[in-house]
């Protein structure tokens, strides 16, 4: 028997019910004509490109990149306030497919993650969706490029990325000459649990790091758990990453840890090395704040 069963993303996330003013050359200030031409400008490409964001993180890069949308999606977290007045299409993995038609849009935006949930319903709506891959902070850096090609953010684009290689190459040459840690990473849900490998978008964070993932030899980013086959690997740390009522998956995490004797057996849990993720940095998909997703690793990593 395999030690593992081999599970997609989509039934993971089933589970889930989830300046100062610029100079010239000539050193003057801008007058009230340049204000209003720029307006315009940007006005003009709102119109052009009519672009709906279906999840948090793809609003978060939209919004760094300079662009308008006209459709956002339904969330309990924080958007940014440039979308305050945009119409909402729904939660991330139902959009609204009356709503998102009466918008009108050129595009629309979701995330490969979802893809095998959504595209039939994008489709018997007559709806062409966009499937960006955030699997991984390069993937990432991949997407937030042809975004700003696309649409003329090229420079944005440019500093997004510039920032995170800059911080990734701080911690590689901060934790060269440190053991590099093996780990264990777990994904939560209400009511189980499962484990990420280094294909999931945490477990890409954990090998930037330096981290070795305990699970190797995988092609998907989540597998079900089997304890005794992890216990064989023993971690140094073990992550418990929650989704989806993070709270009630910390209890739960918990109860499994004190109830499952096998737990005890574990060098993370006995040297006190298992960390609760917190999820505002740690999704199943890359988002902007991956620099302090990062650096909240260095110090559980490398206490």
């Amino acid at each position: 028997m395999k030690p593992f069963v081999l599970v997609t993303i989509t039934a993971v996330l089933l589970l889930i019910t989830g300046c100062s003013p610029s100079s010239n050359d000539s050193g003057s200030t801008p007058s009230p004509s340049d204000s209003a031409s720029e307006f315009a400008q940007t006005k003009q490409t709102a119109e052009v490109h009519r672009v709906i964001s279906t999840t948090v993180a793809i609003t978060e890069i939209m919004d760094a990149l300079d662009m308008e949308l006209v459709g956002i999606p339904t969330s309990a977290k924080k958007l940014p306030i440039r979308y305050a007045e945009v119409t909402e299409v729904g939660s991330p993995m139902s959009p609204d497919m009356e709503v998102v038609k009466m918008l009108k849009p050129t595009e629309i935006l979701s995330v490969t993650t979802l893809e095998s949930d959504l595209k039939p319903s994008f489709e018997s709506a007559g709806i062409q969706a966009t499937f960006l891959d955030l699997t991984s902070l390069d993937k990432m850096k991949k997407v937030i490029t042809e975004l700003g090609s696309k649409y003329d953010r090229a420079d944005q684009a440019a500093a997004l990325v510039k920032k995170f290689d800059d911080k990734v190459a701080d911690i590689k040459q901060r934790t060269a000459n440190v053991e590099k840690p093996k780990v264990l990473i777990l994904l939560g849900v209400p009511g189980s649990y499962l484990v990420a490998t280094e294909h999931s978008y945490i477990g890409d964070l954990v090998k930037l790091v330096g981290g070795v993932n305990i699970v190797q030899g995988e092609s998907v980013e989540y597998l079900a758990s089997n304890t005794e086959y992890l216990q064989q690997g023993n971690p140094d740390v073990i992550l418990r990453a929650s989704h989806g009522m993070p709270d009630e998956v910390i209890k739960m995490f918990d109860l499994e840890f004190k109830r499952n004797d096998i737990w005890k057996h574990f060098d993370a849990v006995s040297n006190d090395r298992v960390y609760d993720l917190p999820e505002e940095l740690f999704g199943t998909t890359g988002a902007l704040n991956v620099d302090e997703s990062l650096e909240a690793l260095v110090g559980m990593l490398y206490p």
